[in-house]
This record gives C-alpha cells, sequence and structure tokens, in this order.
C-alpha cells in the first residue's frame, strides 16, 4: 500500500501517525498527560508547514512573526500505551480576530483517545501580541476544515 499524496483528506483534516515510545509513558506505562500536548504540536506544526507556512519563515520575514497558545483544553478520553500507533488529526477552525483557533484529536484505531481545542495568537520576535500577517491569513484560507 503506498502512502497518501497528500497529509490532507478532502475534508481539510491534516493527518500525522505518532508512535508511543517508552520515554512518552509514566510508571503506569500509560501516556504522560502533557504528552499529548507535544503530540498536537507537531501535529498543528506539520499542518502549518504542508499549509505552506513554516516557522522560519516567519522569523525570516522582515517583520519577525511566530504564534504562541493563549489557550489550550485537552480531554482525555482512553488511555495510549507503549507502542500504539496514533493519528493526530488537526483541523484548523479559522481566525477570530487574533486568534488561530486549532481542533485536534489523538486516534488509535479510530477511537478518540485524547481532544484538544488550542487557540494561539501570532507574536513579534519579542514577544509582544500582533495581528496575524495577512499572507499566512490568506495561505490558510483554504485549509478550514469543512464539516
Amino acid at each position: 500500500m503506498s502512502a497518501p499524496s497528500s497529509p490532507f483528506d478532502e475534508q481539510m483534516q491534516h493527518w500525522l501517525k505518532v508512535r508511543i515510545y517508552y520515554e512518552d509513558t509514566d510508571f503506569t506505562g500509560m501516556v504522560y498527560h502533557a504528552n499529548y500536548l507535544r503530540f498536537f504540536e507537531r501535529g498543528r506544526s506539520e499542518f502549518l508547514r504542508d499549509a505552506g507556512v513554516s516557522h522560519q519563515s516567519l522569523l525570516a520575514r522582515p517583520d519577525p512573526a511566530a504564534f504562541t497558545l493563549t489557550d489550550v483544553h485537552v480531554s482525555y478520553r482512553k488511555a495510549a500505551r507503549i507502542d500504539d500507533e496514533l493519528a493526530i488529526r488537526s483541523r484548523y477552525v479559522g481566525t477570530r480576530g487574533a486568534k488561530v483557533i486549532f481542533a485536534q484529536t489523538a486516534l488509535r484505531d479510530g477511537v478518540v483517545i485524547a481532544e484538544g481545542d488550542i487557540t494561539a495568537v501570532m507574536i513579534h520576535a519579542d514577544g509582544r501580541p500582533r495581528r496575524p500577517v495577512p499572507e499566512v491569513v490568506s495561505q490558510l484560507e483554504s485549509y478550514v476544515y469543512r464539516a
């Protein structure tokens, strides 16, 4: 079976596979809760890169920019364990003013393990908030999740 040609499906959901290693688990053998934030971060970063927006390109601008999170809500549904393969689904919900909103899910064999609602804002390189870069907003418009 060949790999899909795009990490995006027809609904503009981005998919990233993540294997669970020993280092991801706690003393019970289950994935430590904070590691889901790391998996979601990877999913968002790959989403942005695959949509044509890289963190390096934002920093290389004449007016350097970056993303920072302002709100994270994670619901844990089931435990993931060592050797599991999770699919990290990232949905770009859109922008609302300065907010850039994602909905993310970790699934194992189609079963929801954890869900996250993530809100980010764009900042200057020195950490001050700024309006989202218009080119980035434009670039992401076609990736808004279509239910």
